[in-house]
């Protein structure tokens, strides 16, 4: 199956999520209450559901995106190459509308590819779409379609080979596979940091970058071709 991906017909995304607001006491009080019953079992004994908050952007209802990156692979002179670019903006909307209007251009059997994407990127994409009132664009939409009719990869579930037991990171992944993994001063437990303190859209857009390439490449070894140079990778701005 992995020889059948047209490569040109790929586009390699991840998104990078905060929580709504930068504290647990700017929530409305009936929100606090939710995220309080959302998080509960999650949480550590002891710990409260604001000191549980800096994690809040990781579920849908209580987070929103503040940046998307994707990479285009292209061919020149029989060589691979990768071309990155990044929808970053405060506004989620405005965000959310870019990228649409990209995949509206793009074949409706476009594949989406993300580490982790089934379980985390294209379910959150598309419930923050309808949350942000718009279409789910046609490369997302999933519901009634049978297993083999949904274009999405994942290169982690394509690691697991049916082996549900446990979760492998990109960056493992990134060593096992002995990538040149692009240098991050982020990771994403600091997305939020970044985003409320420093006010670094730009930072945060590097960092998702580097998890495009990253992805990129390891689909490329998953298929057992060669990974992109460094010279063959254009970061668009």
């Amino acid at each position: 199956m992995l020889q059948d991906i047209k490569l040109n017909n790929v586009f390699v995304i991840d998104i990078e999520t905060v929580p709504q607001k930068e504290n647990f006491e700017e929530l409305p009080i009936h929100l606090q209450e939710l995220w309080d019953k959302k998080s509960l079992y999650q949480r550590k004994e002891g710990q409260t559901a604001n000191e549980f908050y800096e994690r809040a952007g990781i579920w849908a209802e209580f987070g929103k995106i503040v940046c998307i990156s994707l990479g285009i692979y292209h061919l020149e002179k029989k060589q691979i190459h990768l071309r990155v670019r990044s929808f970053a903006h405060n506004n989620e909307t405005v965000l959310l509308k870019q990228f649409a209007n990209l995949l509206a251009k793009q074949p409706k059997n476009l594949q989406l590819c993300a580490h982790n994407g089934k379980e985390f990127d294209f379910p959150y994409l598309c419930r923050r779409m309808l949350i942000n009132g718009l279409p789910i664009p046609a490369q997302l939409q999933i519901s009634g379609k049978k297993p083999w009719e949904i274009n999405h990869l994942d290169t982690l579930e394509l690691w697991k080979f049916g082996d549900y037991k446990n979760y492998t990171s990109l960056n493992l992944l990134a060593a096992v596979f002995d990538l040149p993994t692009p240098k991050n001063d982020i990771d994403g437990s600091k997305v939020k940091e970044v985003y409320y303190q420093d006010k670094d859209l730009n930072r945060i857009a590097a960092y998702c970058q580097n998890d495009v390439i990253t992805t990129a490449q390891l689909l490329l070894r998953f298929k057992g071709l060669p990974i992109i140079t460094q010279e063959n990778i254009t970061l668009v701005k």
